[in-house]
């Protein structure tokens, strides 16, 4: 922040300064200003610059200085900033890292031999990048749309004896979140340890008296990445977008649903709202509680070694192939899931298919997507009909058109808002989670995926897939040649924020 307020001084300096000059020699004012504007853009694109960003998103970037200086520095100290990330992110990342070494040694290579050869591929490499173990005594169930998701919820909460940890992106206080919040409460009088962690920007309309009258019967509530100065600091750029639950050390849930009535289709704006959670049990769940507890720490400060989080007794589930639980956010270098995503890709045999509610893919998904339609791999795309947001929705726009030309199938589902996150690959590998398919996810949110090979949840997934096709329409490509040059344009101009969004 310390940075961000000092560049913003500057600004404001200059600025100062321009109407002095302006008051007092006004007919140079133009010269002036053109000086001022010149350098600002210059030292503001030598930074970029010199931190060897992508080079999509340092053209953006200078592009944005050029056009709208002063919009563009302001933003630019808002939301580009590597600073805060290297800094902060970086010390996440190193404690992460030693607190698995001491938790999680164990490796169990010798299992993967029931497991193809492109499966024990994702295997070291999510090994390697996330540290994350491979279980293969773990039991998942898809659940489908916010009733399932929630009547499971809610069971499982009511069972609870010995603590609950929730982190989510957004949490509101309406029907659902009071009914879940009163559930918290209570099982909190009768003793069970309740730790809530929101994100202080998804969540940022939940109320200081919601959470006080959690905090009055012992419930733990922390706002994570809290935003003190929303417009004078960077942290706000980097969300936590996980959304975690973990009961007693046993049971575990995330997925793509937040908590608010409209994952229960009573948005009148969305109308039903389509979307995919999961439950876990077993040997998994020790994952999502480790995640959790950095998390916690890092937000609090506070250190957990009670052994009944860490190591609990687990639940005795039948083996259902193997599961990974992956971390992945602004404190990993290697964009872990993002990287397992396009492993996933190139390894497709015979099809790969995405639901994704954003779909701003970099360049090293494009490829992958492009080559193996090429190759005659069935890629095909689901993505709602209807946006949530306008400038991501036209981004994505923009990136069908040379994805169809190659072979690749858009379809646009029709009977609501499509949010659910998957990747299916050859019917035998996905993964489900809280990151979109977009850069956002990729480098800046703090994510949590499930990645899933030869279990009976993936065929779950499949059929799933299958039947949203079937309230789906495909886009045409006589349709994308016929838009309109404006339409073109809202598209073009918002993939250049691309990698900004």
């Amino acid at each position: 922040m310390k940075r961000s307020i000092q560049m913003i001084i500057v600004f404001l300096i200059m600025t100062s300064l321009l109407f002095f000059l302006n008051r007092f020699w006004s007919d140079k004012i133009t010269f002036y200003t053109s000086i001022v504007t010149t350098l600002m853009v210059i030292f503001v694109g030598l930074v970029i610059f010199m931190e060897n960003r992508h080079p999509s998103s340092t053209m953006a970037w200078i592009m944005i200085l050029a056009l709208f200086p002063v919009t563009g520095f302001i933003f630019y100290v808002l939301f580009g900033q590597n600073y805060y990330k290297r800094r902060v992110y970086g010390r996440k990342g190193e404690q992460d890292a030693r607190a698995f070494l001491g938790i999680h040694a164990h490796r169990n290579d010798h299992a993967w031999e029931q497991f193809n050869e492109d499966q024990q591929l994702i295997f070291r490499l999510a090994q390697n990048v996330a540290h994350s173990p491979i279980s293969l005594h773990t039991y998942t169930r898809i659940l489908s749309n916010g009733d399932e998701t929630f009547d499971t919820i809610i069971e499982e909460l009511h069972k609870a004896e010995h603590h609950i940890h929730m982190e989510y992106y957004i949490y509101r206080n309406d029907c659902i979140g009071k009914e879940i919040q009163q559930i918290l409460i209570e099982k909190a009088k009768l003793g069970v340890e309740v730790r809530f962690l929101y994100d202080a920007v998804g969540s940022y309309q939940l109320a200081e008296s919601f959470l006080q009258e959690m905090r009055q019967v012992g419930i733990e509530t922390y706002a994570f990445n809290d935003v003190k100065l929303p417009f004078f600091s960077s942290t706000v750029n980097y969300r936590n977008h996980r959304k975690i639950i973990v009961i007693d050390g046993k049971v575990g849930f995330t997925g793509g649903l937040n908590v608010g009535d409209e994952y229960l289709s009573r948005s009148k704006t969305f109308g039903f709202w389509r979307d995919t959670h999961m439950m876990l049990k077993g040997d998994a769940v020790r994952m999502l509680q480790f995640i959790f507890l950095q998390d916690w720490f890092h937000t609090t400060k506070q250190r957990l070694a009670n052994p009944d989080y860490w190591s609990p007794q687990l639940l005795d589930v039948p083996d259902d192939g193997a599961v990974q639980i992956i971390a992945s956010g602004p404190d990993n270098e290697f964009r872990t899931i993002k990287n397992l995503i396009f492993a996933m890709m190139t390894s497709a045999k015979k099809s790969i298919w995405i639901t994704s509610p954003y779909f701003i893919p970099d360049e090293d998904i494009v490829t992958a997507l492009k080559v193996a339609a090429l190759s005659g791999v069935d890629v095909k795309i689901l993505f709602p009909a209807k946006p949530d947001r306008w400038i991501p929705f036209f981004a994505s726009h923009s990136y069908f058109p040379t994805l169809m030309e190659a072979g690749v199938e858009v379809y646009e589902y029709q009977k609501g808002f499509m949010h659910s996150k998957i990747l299916i690959v050859d019917g035998n590998m996905a993964t489900i989670g809280t990151a979109n398919m977009d850069m956002r996810s990729y480098h800046l949110n703090f994510e949590v995926n499930a990645f899933l090979y030869g279990t009976e949840s993936t065929q779950t997934l499949v059929s799933d897939f299958k039947e949203d096709l079937t309230e789906s329409t495909i886009i045409e490509m006589d349709w994308v040649k016929k838009k309109s040059y404006p339409k073109r344009f809202l598209e073009s101009a918002a993939r250049l924020l691309s990698p900004m969004l």
